[in-house]
């Protein structure tokens, strides 16, 4: 996820040490040459590497644009994944408030929450090539976990498993058929925002366009050591260390937030997100046990109590 601030200068310098230690190097050992062999010949006009600098910066600034872009197409599918889970919760919970309220009832709201926020922490490790189901035994019986083994896809079977209950809920008449039209739209929209962030994993930057540009910048760097030697003598190497440092920091800000889901942590902030869809529905909740339980009685899941059909 993205710092607010208090980044270290050694996470951000870290990135390009090597990177910044060959430059200088090479600017001196240029320097020695100028100097100390008399290589006269080897100083440019300053305006060659200005042109090229010029064009390098429009790239650079077009394609931090579109590596932005994709971050940020990334935050909003999971801000209305934050939306649609707590609409979802919502709705189920009020439109079953006609249903007798037993344990049955309480065992039903409290699984299908419980699933919910399995879902979001599934697809956030699905999004970053780890194991789905980790850590959600505290969240699914172990008749669901066993039932999701057999999907390729995990979030995809918790949102079947979510569409079953709604069926079963329907046949108990503890909702009616527009009130599952209704919560089915809402899964809808979460199976949307799933195949969003599926799309963007997917759809990799274009690497030749990403090659064009770091070959521009190495030669941009490769030249400005010539154009300023003639002017600035020993000074050009902390100068030109400088100005590569912005080009390179540049490059790599742009390759960092184009692949908003590798674990990185410039990442969109996905398990961060999931706690706070877990607390908002936890306390969604124990607030409608509270409206039918003053005793605040836990309500434990049973291991066959699994309203899915199999």
């Amino acid at each position: 996820m993205l710092l607010k601030k208090g980044i270290p200068l050694g996470y951000i310098f870290g990135k390009i040490k090597y990177e910044l230690l060959a430059v200088v190097v090479y600017t001196l050992v240029i320097n020695v040459l100028y100097y100390q062999y008399n290589f006269k010949e080897m100083a440019i006009p300053l305006a060659v590497p200005m042109v090229l600098g010029t064009v390098l910066s429009l790239l650079l600034a077009f394609r931090s644009n579109q590596a932005y872009d994709r971050w940020w197409e990334a935050r909003t599918v999971w801000g209305a994944i934050v939306n649609d889970s707590r609409s979802l919760v919502r709705q189920l919970l009020s439109l079953m408030d006609g249903a007798e309220e037993n344990e049955e009832t309480r065992h039903f709201k409290a699984q299908f929450v419980k699933r919910q926020i399995a879902w979001t922490y599934a697809l956030g490790q699905s999004l970053r090539k780890k194991d789905p189901l980790r850590g959600l035994d505290r969240l699914l019986s172990r008749r669901e976990l066993n039932y999701l083994s057999k999907f390729d896809n995990i979030p995809s079977g918790l949102l079947q498993m979510h569409s079953r209950d709604l069926k079963y809920a329907l046949r108990q008449e503890w909702i009616n058929p527009y009130q599952q039209v209704e919560l089915d739209r809402t899964l809808t929209r979460l199976c949307d925002a799933m195949g969003k962030c599926e799309r963007i994993k997917g759809t990799v930057f274009p690497a030749t366009y990403s090659l064009y540009t770091h070959f521009a910048v190495i030669f941009f760097i490769v030249l400005l050591p010539f154009a300023l030697i003639d002017s600035l003598g020993i000074m050009e190497v902390p100068l030109v260390a400088a100005i590569s440092a912005s080009f390179l920091l540049i490059e790599k800000m742009a390759v960092n937030l184009q692949d908003p889901f590798e674990n990185k942590p410039t990442d969109t902030p996905m398990t961060a997100i999931a706690r706070k869809i877990e607390r908002d529905l936890l306390q969604l909740l124990d607030d409608d046990k509270a409206n039918i339980d003053p005793e605040h009685v836990e309500i434990i899941p049973q291991e066959e109590g699994s309203y899915y059909i199999l």
